[in-house]
């Protein structure tokens, strides 16, 4: 995860190459999925759910759940707005140097716990259901480039 805001910075420039090193890396019929959309979400989990049984098995992973979670949280910044952060100096901070998308006045999802959490719950829906409710919750919103 990203040390420094530079370390951030980078993190950020290389997004795009990262994704299509994703794309390339999902089976076909999941990267076709793959649109940014929530209904995308659920063909990420369900595939995710059928190459891991835990979440620290994807963890070891590190390089596809740092492309998931990208994924995730460019899908949740298009779907309802916000922008990519991270916190770096409050080591309190349950996301302390890990990405998240965040909404000021509205909600700071982390899409790295997300993916993870999905693993626990084994449902194949729930990033989509979670990302549906702050929808319902929070609209639509513009995207925001850092």
């Amino acid at each position: 995860m990203p040390a420094t805001r530079d370390d951030f910075q980078r993190w950020l420039f290389d997004m795009d190459d990262s994704l299509e090193e994703l794309f390339a890396y999902l089976p076909a019929d999941v990267a076709l999925a793959m649109d940014y959309t929530i209904d995308s979400l659920e063909a990420i989990e369900k595939w995710l759910l059928s190459k891991y049984e835990t979440h620290q098995q994807v963890k070891g992973d590190a390089e596809v759940l740092d492309m998931l979670s990208r994924y995730v949280g460019e899908t949740i910044r298009k779907v309802c707005g916000g922008s990519w952060d991270i916190e770096q100096t409050n080591e309190k901070n349950a996301f302390y140097r890990i990405p998240v998308i965040k909404k000021p006045g509205a909600f700071a999802e982390c899409p790295v716990t997300l993916v993870t959490a999905s693993l626990d719950r084994r449902r194949g829906d729930y990033i989509a259901k979670v990302v549906r409710a702050m929808l319902k919750r929070f609209g639509p919103g513009t995207s925001e480039v850092p």
